[in-house]
């Protein structure tokens, strides 16, 4: 997978278990290489390897704290990498989460224009919370059981059910 800096300029590529790592080292620097096997749910010597790969492309910095234990870092180049990427994945959510509201502030008018004043919401997850905050701020009453018109989300739509 190719990741794109917000600039549009190339960056370097990058695994998921590598940013997964970044993450976990972030967080807590003071890490071994079991507790980051345990966290990410990879072997010990994935971990190792994986490391191994951060500190040869100059993102991770590793410094021996006695004869048994290793203190990891990000360098300046692994936070800026790290970030990048967590910028990346934000504004990606926000598009996805602005495509669904635009969906359902679209659904809602509709249902106000239709004078339906009750709605009952099909499913419980984060897609039809974003239904849900429309809904109430659009003043229709959300009933706690199934009335004449349900709203569900049917693939990356939302749909009305009569």
């Amino acid at each position: 997978m190719r990741i794109q800096k917000l600039n549009a300029q190339p960056m370097t590529e990058i695994k998921q278990h590598e940013y997964d790592l970044l993450n976990e080292i972030a967080q807590d620097s003071m890490l071994t290489q079991a507790n980051l096997s345990d966290r990410l749910g990879i072997a010990v010597g994935s971990v190792n390897w994986y490391i191994k790969r951060l500190i040869t492309r100059g993102w991770v910095k590793v410094s021996h704290l006695d004869r048994t234990r290793l203190k990891y870092d990000l360098t300046p180049s692994g936070m800026k990498v790290f970030t990048q990427r967590a910028m990346l994945y934000a504004r990606d959510s926000l598009k996805v989460y602005g495509d669904y509201r635009q969906k359902a502030k679209a659904l809602v008018l509709e249902l106000k224009q239709a004078g339906i004043q009750q709605v009952y919401l099909d499913g419980e997850d984060e897609v039809v919370d974003i239904l849900r905050l429309t809904c109430f701020e659009a003043g229709l009453h959300l009933s706690d059981s199934p009335v004449d018109c349900v709203l569900e989300v049917n693939g990356n739509e939302y749909r009305r059910k009569m």
